[in-house]
């Protein structure tokens, strides 16, 4: 068992972690902060969702609007996100290389490459002419 302390002012955090995660991960006190800054992230983002709190993430709109549209194999291919939608994922990564993110921007961000991984699989299902909604195990 690894143990790692992480001083931060008035407080000190000690953690205990089995070798093989750590050694794994790579856990040290450096990378303590961001892992639990990522974690309550995640986490926000999922209360937020659960709770129906979630702001309106307009490419997340623009997605499914298009897929309710019934789009022909032609039109999944050449989809891309609007104009809008890229300068404000753009905006995101500028600001992720930068600073910090708030856990809203990290869930945004999220929603982005969540969608991004959706669309490649269906546009890779379209280009080998699988049926577009059929699900794989």
């Amino acid at each position: 068992m690894t143990t790692i302390t992480l001083d931060v002012p008035a407080t000190t955090i000690s953690l205990e972690v089995p070798d093989e995660l750590a050694g794994e991960y790579k856990i040290t006190p450096e990378v303590v902060p961001l892992l639990i800054k990522e974690a309550l992230s995640a986490k926000l983002a999922k209360t937020l969702v659960a709770n129906g709190d979630a702001p309106a993430r307009p490419v997340y709109s623009e997605v499914i609007d298009f897929l309710s549209s019934n789009p022909t194999t032609e039109q999944i291919v050449a989809f891309k996100i609007s104009e809008a939608a890229q300068d404000r994922l753009e905006e995101l990564l500028y600001k992720n290389r930068e600073e910090e993110l708030t856990a809203e921007e990290q869930a945004e961000l999220d929603t982005y490459g969540h969608l991004n991984h959706l669309m490649i699989r269906l546009k890779a299902r379209a280009l080998g002419g699988k049926n577009l909604f059929e699900q794989t195990p």
